[in-house]
């Protein structure tokens, strides 16, 4: 194993089709000259044009795995996806901090599935808001922004107030500027403008960005300079093809 070569662990589904879940994530970790560990959070039955069933991993086997990389491997960063709850969320997260607590984590909240099924159903908002500051950075697309702030939408101040982590929000569908997204650090809100390339829908788009993200954190990219750099790796993944599964190159 390449020792000049950061690790970076992602702890997500298995997607058969290799266009979401770890084997996406793997794929981008490898483009991006990181070394790559993944812990399956679930079995899935898809296809990149439908999703058909979950067999969710046993959490005590998740959090077993998650616990013997970082026992023997110093990890930089974890990035995580689909969880079947916030409760495994906040187990997962802990065990990272407690064995590894400098190591970075870029949450995907993966909610639900193209084709409408719910992986997990954020309930207390106040427990989100506590593990919120336990993460760097979490990637949602507009959808599920408005379920992770239900008041995000109707606070034209909410750049400037008080947010637990750091947010890139997806322009995918971005309502009046498509493909802008939108980066809140804590001090300041900058625009991600996209480029002039011709992009198509991928399935596992957000997978890709957010590994990419986690890869660029590991090769000690600041926050702004890493989204900036996967944005330019996920524009040139949606415009690889013409199809839902995309090339990935750097």
């Amino acid at each position: 194993m390449s020792e000049d070569r950061p690790f970076v662990l992602t702890v997500a589904g298995l997607d058969p089709s290799g266009g979401a879940g770890i084997l996406a994530d793997i794929k981008t970790f490898e483009q991006h000259k990181v070394t790559g560990f993944a812990v399956s959070t679930a079995n899935t039955i898809q296809t990149e044009n439908q999703f058909y069933e979950i067999q969710w991993t046993d959490l005590s086997f998740v959090i077993r795995s998650v616990e013997t990389l970082l026992l023997h491997y110093k990890i930089s960063v974890v990035k995580i996806g689909i969880v079947s709850s916030l409760h495994d969320l906040n187990r997962i997260i802990s065990t990272i901090k407690m064995l590894s607590p400098t190591t970075k984590i870029v949450w995907d909240p993966v909610l639900r599935s193209t084709t409408k099924f719910e992986f997990i159903n954020i309930g207390n908002h106040s427990d989100l808001s506590k593990l919120l500051s336990k993460i760097d950075l979490i990637t949602p697309n507009y959808q599920e922004m408005k379920v992770l702030f239900p008041d995000f939408f109707l606070n034209d101040n909410f750049s400037q107030s008080e947010i637990q982590t750091n947010i890139l929000l997806k322009g995918g569908h971005n309502p009046t500027e498509p493909g802008t997204d939108i980066l809140f650090l804590k001090n300041e809100v900058l625009k991600l403008l996209p480029l002039e390339k011709i992009c198509s829908e991928k399935h596992g788009s957000g997978c890709v960005l957010s590994s990419a993200i986690a890869a660029n954190l590991a090769l000690n990219q600041s926050i702004s300079p890493a989204c900036k750099s996967a944005k330019i790796y996920i524009e040139n993944y949606l415009s690889s093809t013409k199809t839902l599964i995309g090339h990935h190159y750097v």
